[in-house]
């Protein structure tokens, strides 16, 4: 258990303020942490990751004792040590050899977590290849439809997307974009398995084009990793529908009466009030249009003067 510190001077309160909840989260911090037993391939692939992450990780050099499924008080004490809510154990061992564990925290609590083993790994110091500089945020393409259907495809994303998530912003300048992280998964297995993840990242290069728009080329830089899924524990149903949970003060303001359709059309809906048939002008000839009574007893008698004329003659 973590002692309540109570702020001393002006510099321990703004840091402790930075740390309280906010309408606006702060960019989430990565723990990179080291098993007790490791290999060289998950010793790399975790400093590579750390490397696509800074500034906002925290690299842990030395190994502890840690075992995530067995135990994750560890990981709810270095959570709240170091307020952060995502960290990646790198292990190995006999039974499961070059396994990295994603997790996620909320409130400082493990709410899921999935374990994937390496093949194939190639790391970022073998490309000699320009790379990105430091704090850029990557570009992501998923290649394959189990992103969407599969469940463990589908949370597997979700992590990437939220390790590698830097600040929210309107715009962003083309400049800024320096590198892409590519996704692609294999087929099923005959057991209806997930198959192997390919994950390979590129830098984006822009070159001229003669015209306004540049022609831009990719090229890889590191790490390039094959990857198949272990064990995963899912997050609890009520667990997850609380970190799920939006601000009142960024939620869109319903506006009254107006919607957006499937293609983000925006829709607007008009209410009139009850209609008088009787009064609407729907006559525009002249000789439908409506006469006062004295004059359409003045018709008649005229009519009538002209039938019995006839009937004279």
């Amino acid at each position: 258990m973590l002692r309540t510190i109570t702020p001393r001077n002006a510099r321990v309160k703004r840091f402790m303020q930075n740390r309280e909840a906010k309408v606006e989260e702060n960019v989430k911090s990565a723990l990179f942490i080291r098993g007790s037993s490791t290999s060289q391939v998950v010793s790399d692939a975790l400093a590579d990751l750390y490397m696509l992450k800074k500034p906002n990780g925290v690299n842990f050099s030395k190994k502890n004792s840690i075992h995530p499924f067995e135990d994750h008080s560890t990981l709810d004490f270095f959570s709240q040590k170091n307020d952060a809510s995502l960290c990646i154990v790198a292990t190995h061992s006999k039974k499961r050899p070059h396994t990295l564990t994603f997790a996620r925290m909320f409130e400082h609590q493990l709410m899921d977590m999935m374990e994937v083993h390496l093949e194939n790994c190639k790391p970022m110091r073998d490309f000699k290849t320009p790379k990105s500089a430091i704090g850029m945020r990557p570009c992501f393409q998923f290649n394959g439809d189990m992103w969407d259907q599969h469940p463990q495809y589908k949370m597997f994303k979700s992590m990437l997307l939220d390790f590698y998530r830097g600040k929210t912003v309107d715009r962003v300048a083309l400049a800024g974009l320096e590198y892409i992280i590519s996704v692609s998964h294999g087929p099923l297995t005959a057991e209806g398995k997930p198959g192997k993840v390919y994950l390979r990242t590129y830098t984006i290069q822009l070159k001229k084009s003669g015209v306004k728009l540049p022609r831009i080329e990719l090229e890889e830089m590191g790490p390039s990793m094959d990857m198949t899924f272990g064990r995963a524990e899912e997050a609890k149903p009520e667990t997850w529908k609380e970190a799920m949970k939006v601000p009142r003060e960024l939620k869109p303001k319903k506006k009254k009466n107006v919607s957006t359709d499937e293609m983000n059309n925006v829709v607007g809906r008009v209410h009139l009030g009850r209609q008088d048939f009787d009064k609407i002008q729907t006559r525009k000839m002249k000789g439908l249009k409506k006469r006062p009574a004295a004059d359409e007893a003045d018709s008649a008698d005229k009519k009538q003067r002209v039938d019995d004329s006839n009937d004279d003659e």
